[in-house]
């Protein structure tokens, strides 16, 4: 695959201009590695601490390999190096206080890795990098957050979708892992399956120490089969045995520190008593969860499997929380569940308290009735409410009533 251009370089480019160190995080394999020497263009200093022998020398004398070579030192795949390497670049950059003396990355997410405890507070700026989003893969806009808060109406265009069902489905089998989404089914699954046990295995092991590493996969598609569901630690911890539930949380944390799994918090207003509070879990790639679901194209296009919606939620969810990580402000997603009452599975907060919601349909037409916990939301909050979006596999947007609309899942990432 020929190299494509992330979202998140100019962030990237901007916090070497900004702060003394920047810190790149997401999942292994996202492309973390290519986006740093994209943005370095050969200037600085380039380490793999991936590499033994690199590792054995950022252990041996931390301190002399921190200051080693010319600005900026960018290191790969830090977390390996720990502690040590960690508060030797602190004390390398609170000497010195030049901007864009360090580019980090990790495949963990840095401030909870256990061997770390050092968060170069005051010094760096966390940025993550995740598999690519469906408009980096199609050279389109990838945004429809950004477009309901500045816009909404113009959402409402008449351009039909051109994504069908069967493409829709072809794209969440496919993921967005840079090796992975290009292959075809077969060496993809081979690809997933390999990296499920070099993550599980290897990495969370080596950051953690934790003992019980065979059980990781297992958790893992426990959770997949859970994908777009609210997290029940009782009923995960019934489904499998981990002893007491600290250590599940403890392990389901692991999963998290590697950006496997993600959780999408509850949302509140104290809009109503009966408000769940309880995160919904989402396998952090549509492709890895349908790859541990046993699930493919032609599975998912059968009418009776109910893998479809679930895994469609996840699959825009991803892109959405994608969105977020390069987006102007802080915007913030959530779900809304009330007890016997309405579900919402995406609402996106901003900074200012304004927010969108979103419902995620499998069917190729949505009408009034699928937008009524929209709704709902919009009378109880109509003030901060910018809009309500039900995406559904049909091609056409429309009008579903006042600040709600009907929209294309594929405008995601179509909308400018």
């Amino acid at each position: 695959m020929e190299e494509i251009p992330r979202r998140l370089e100019p962030l990237v480019r901007e916090a070497l201009a900004s702060f003394r160190v920047a810190v790149i995080t997401g999942p292994r394999q996202a492309g973390k590695t290519t986006l740093v020497r994209h943005t370095l263009s050969g200037r600085g200093t380039f380490a793999r601490l991936d590499h033994e022998a690199t590792l054995r020398a950022a252990l041996a004398d931390p301190t002399a390999f921190a200051e080693f070579g010319e600005t900026p030192r960018s290191f790969d795949e830090v977390q390996r190096a720990g502690e040590p390497l960690v508060r030797a670049i602190k004390t390398v950059v609170d000497d010195d206080s030049s901007r864009g003396q360090y580019l980090l990355n990790g495949s963990a997410d840095f401030l909870t890795v256990p061997t770390i405890s050092e968060s170069l507070a005051g010094r760096a700026t966390f940025l993550e990098l995740w598999p690519f989003t469906q408009g980096e893969l199609h050279g389109t806009d990838d945004n429809l957050l950004g477009a309901a808060f500045d816009d909404h109406e113009r959402l409402l265009d008449d351009k039909p979708s051109g994504v069908d069902l069967a493409a829709y489905l072809e794209r969440i089998c496919a993921g967005g892992f840079p090796e992975a989404a290009s292959m075809p089914p077969r060496a993809r699954s081979a690809w997933f399956r390999d990296y499920v046990r070099t993550v599980t295995q290897r990495d969370i092991k080596d950051l953690s120490g934790a003992r019980r590493v065979r059980e990781l996969p297992r958790l893992l598609a426990l959770l997949a089969a859970r994908t777009s569901g609210e997290m029940v630690f009782a009923n995960l911890h019934r489904a499998i045995d981990l002893g007491s539930r600290s250590t599940l949380e403890a392990y389901l944390g692991y999963l998290q520190m590697t950006y496997l799994v993600l959780l999408v918090p509850a949302w509140s207003r104290n809009l109503s008593s009966k408000i769940v509070r309880r995160p919904k879990v989402h396998i952090a790639d549509s492709g890895l969860a349908a790859h541990l679901l046993g699930k493919n194209p032609q599975s998912l296009a059968r009418p009776t499997d109910p893998a479809r919606g679930h895994l469609l939620e996840s699959f825009v969810v991803n892109e959405l929380h994608r969105q977020t990580t390069w987006l102007d402000g802080d915007i913030r997603l959530h779900h809304l569940r009330e007890r016997g009452g309405p579900e919402i599975d995406v609402v996106a907060e901003a900074a200012d308290g304004r927010f969108v919601a979103i419902e995620v349909k499998s069917a190729s037409h949505v009408d009034i009735p699928d937008a009524r916990h929209l709704r709902w939301l919009r009378n109880k909050a109509p003030d901060d409410f910018v809009c309500g979006i039900v995406l559904h596999t049909g091609a056409r947007a429309y009008r579903l009533d006042e600040r709600l609309m009907a929209l294309p899942v594929s405008r995601v990432w179509t909308a400018d």
